[in-house]
């Protein structure tokens, strides 16, 4: 005997056939542009293919654009006095639009959706450093911390969300490192020296799951890379408590117009 079909059977045939009306009368937008695309998408295929990374050649520590009198294989200026336990940064893009409309949006809109999407750029530019980063597979994952204060105010940290979305691509654990304290100041409209004071002391030891690091090499996440102060002070507070080297893994790098 034939069956009626179940009402969960109908309300998805109804859906089905209502896609395409929705889609016509509230039609999803590029968060970059504006430009229509398909529903479910968030950044459009031009937008995507204006997501490149810092112009080569760069320094094969910090990933900074490097002149032509760059000695290969030598740390350049922009990373000259990082910490020995900061070994090596990558980033997937330039913070040059559209990243910067993607950064924004990620860190003050709520768009958490976002997060995956840089994840996957943030994955592919670091399989460009495997011959740097030795075994992978021994690496952990943690991020730099937002205050508590702008966590509640977001209702998440953005640096955590991609470092999160890295670890269930690469499949590397994810642990909390570390703990911020109260944040003096913003570092958006700091110099480099402020900046610098401005998180000097600002980070902790969280030990992950109550057990200290233990010698782990660490991939250390953020959303962008500027002077480097932030991942300076968040390394060496890493090496403090016993950890092996540390990578830092950014979506976006800062770079000079």
């Amino acid at each position: 005997m034939r069956m009626a079909p179940s009402t969960g059977t109908r309300l998805g045939a109804v859906r089905g056939a209502l896609a395409p009306l929705v889609d016509f009368l509230l039609p999803c937008a590029c968060i970059a542009c504006g430009s229509r695309i398909a529903r479910g998408g968030l950044v459009c295929a031009p937008c995507r293919g204006r997501l490149r990374p810092p112009p080569a050649p760069r320094c094969e520590r910090c990933d900074y654009p490097a002149g032509t009198g760059h000695r290969p294989g030598r740390p350049c200026l922009e990373c000259l006095d990082w910490p020995e336990a900061l070994f090596m940064a990558r980033s997937a893009v330039a913070l040059r639009p559209p990243a910067d409309v993607l950064v924004h949006g990620l860190k003050y809109e709520g768009w958490r959706e976002l997060a995956p999407l840089m994840a996957e750029l943030m994955e592919r530019r670091l399989l460009t450093a495997l011959d740097a980063l030795d075994d992978l597979d021994e690496y952990v994952i943690t991020c730099v911390p937002t205050s508590a204060a702008h966590r509640r105010r977001r209702g998440y940290d953005q640096a955590e969300l991609l470092a999160r979305a890295l670890s269930g691509r690469t499949g590397l654990p994810f642990a909390h490192l570390l703990a911020r304290g109260r944040q003096k100041r913003t570092q958006v409209s700091l110099h480099p020296q402020q900046r610098m004071a401005n998180v000097r002391d600002a980070f902790s030891h969280r030990p992950a799951d109550g057990q200290p690091a233990g010698g782990r090499d660490v991939l250390l996440v953020d959303d962008v890379l500027t002077t480097g102060a932030t991942a300076r002070a968040a390394a060496e507070t890493l090496a403090r408590a016993g950890v092996g080297r540390v990578a830092l893994v950014t979506f976006a790098r800062a770079l000079p117009r």
